[in-house]
């Protein structure tokens, strides 16, 4: 059984989902992991509770000018992790990845720790090959060889991605904290953009072309005044209108996929910061 047959599907889905997989030209999919998370766990919730807050907001974008009920795009729910086994959950991650690229659909995935990503991106290269650039905003490099003894770990996520694919086809944005050997790793093998991602961010764009695109966000680019549930939260970064802005700059690219990681609902009292992830995916459906 896959996602097509329903065998993941939680009661709760994000705002005018579709009934059916085979319907949709976008697919979503929750992944409800933080093995790996070293600060403060808690983004395992992090799916759900976008899905529950996304009735919070409008299914029309003014930003977009467009509305949800004109896109077909299918909620699967949480995939059932097999809880403390990193191994096992990247596979099953890995595989439910390419089953929606085989589909010819596009992903949209919820973590979860930053770690999901990697095997998400493994099957989008697999498919677009060196071509593929990703696009990393995040308050961290996500550039360590591994952590805790560990490689893979939600600090090493970006670094898992130039096990298999050229570094300087990653663009790191927002980037503000991490430790030295990180940032000259960076120097050497990705192109990273400090603190800053909207300037950075349109010089990016006009080098890339219609080369296809992945998008990777970690929600602690912004700054922690405007997304506090995070588990990892790092002062200095953009605000919530900034991070809008940015979203919107994707409209032109060959967006090929893209997922949102690290909300952490026990941090987020006020439901602000999944009410940004869900805006933001509103967004990313209405131009996929």
């Amino acid at each position: 059984m896959g996602l097509k047959d329903g065998k993941w599907t939680l009661p709760t889905k994000f705002m005018a989902s579709c009934d059916d997989y085979n319907d949709a030209d976008i697919i979503m999919v929750g992944v409800p992991m933080d093995f790996t998370c070293s600060f403060r766990p808690g983004t395992r919730f992090g799916p759900q509770k976008i899905r529950e807050v996304s009735i919070g907001i409008e299914e029309y974008s003014v930003y977009m000018d467009k509305d949800l009920t004109d896109s077909a795009f299918y909620d699967c729910g949480d995939l059932d992790m097999p809880f403390g086994n990193v191994e096992g959950s990247l596979k099953l991650i890995g595989d439910a990845a390419e089953e929606i690229l085989k589909d010819n659909k596009f992903p949209i995935f919820i973590g979860g720790e930053h770690l999901i990503s990697v095997p998400v991106i493994e099957k989008v290269f697999k498919k677009y090959g060196n071509d593929l650039v990703i696009l990393h905003f995040d308050a961290h490099a996500d550039l360590r060889e591994g952590y805790l003894g560990c490689q893979n770990s939600h600090a090493s996520a970006i670094r898992r991605l130039t096990d298999f694919m050229a570094g300087k086809n990653i663009y790191q944005l927002g980037i503000r904290s991490g430790t030295r050997d990180e940032f000259e790793f960076a120097k050497e093998n990705t192109n990273m953009y400090k603190f800053d991602v909207v300037e950075p961010l349109g010089k990016v764009l006009e080098s890339i072309g219609d080369r296809p695109v992945y998008v990777t966000l970690d929600i602690d680019v912004v700054d922690p005044a405007y997304a506090n549930g995070t588990g990892t939260p790092e002062p200095g970064g953009i605000t919530s209108r900034e991070m809008l802005k940015v979203v919107g700059m994707f409209k032109d690219l060959n967006l090929v996929g893209f997922d949102i990681v690290e909300v952490s609902p026990p941090y987020d009292a006020s439901d602000r910061t999944a009410l940004l992830a869900a805006k933001i995916i509103r967004d990313i459906i209405l131009m996929a």
